[in-house]
């Protein structure tokens, strides 16, 4: 008897959670679809969103921590002597910082990069995408960057002459976040001596 009530409650269970299954499935399937019409159209990005790195060139110190704890060795770096920060400025002294380069097309995005920093230097950023035509494109050097006064990568075609509107406001943020500290990311790219008093 008990062999026959337990076949029962076994069927019972097995239609239930079927019939919960179907009616979140078809609650999603004749629902209203969104197609967010990018790039004309800002996608929604959330404030965790691990995207293309910010990389502030004047606090970095180049002791590969970073490169060292990324776990498929996507991080280049070349200096050309030792470096620190200075404490009257807050800014990296010493050797020139020659080389600082990321490998997108190898890149997880996992973050592990941004926490052993000594210094602060790297964080993933909001940008969401690098498109690009060769491989080569994946490999952002941002010392190249920092000559042009840029903290991030930006897409190909935010490079235009006529960016959308949401794009143009990014790019018009990124470049005032980096404005101050423009001059700072040049001498990081030479060596120099701190400051003394």
């Amino acid at each position: 008897m008990a062999s026959r009530k337990e076949y029962f409650a076994n069927i019972y269970n097995t239609v239930k959670s079927i019939s919960i299954g179907m009616r979140i499935t078809l609650k999603y399937c004749f629902a209203r679809t969104i197609t967010v019409q990018y790039p004309d159209v800002a996608p929604v990005v959330k404030p965790r969103f691990r995207g293309f790195h910010w990389f502030e060139a004047e606090k970095c110190i180049a002791c590969d921590q970073c490169a060292k704890a990324c776990p498929i060795d996507c991080i280049y770096i070349e200096k050309s002597g030792p470096r620190k920060i200075d404490k009257e400025s807050g800014v990296a002294v010493g050797g020139a910082l020659q080389r600082y380069a990321i490998d997108y097309s190898k890149c997880m995005f996992c973050a592990l990069c941004t926490d052993p920093c000594p210094t602060d230097c790297i964080h993933m950023g909001d940008n969401h995408d690098l498109s690009s035509y060769t491989r080569e494109d994946m490999i952002v050097e941002f010392t190249d960057l920092a000559k042009e006064g840029k903290q991030t990568p930006e897409p190909f075609w935010m490079q235009q002459d006529k960016p959308p509107a949401w794009a143009a406001e990014q790019k018009q943020r990124w470049e005032e976040r980096a404005k101050p500290v423009r001059d700072e990311m040049l001498k990081a790219l030479e060596p120099s001596e701190a400051s003394k008093k």
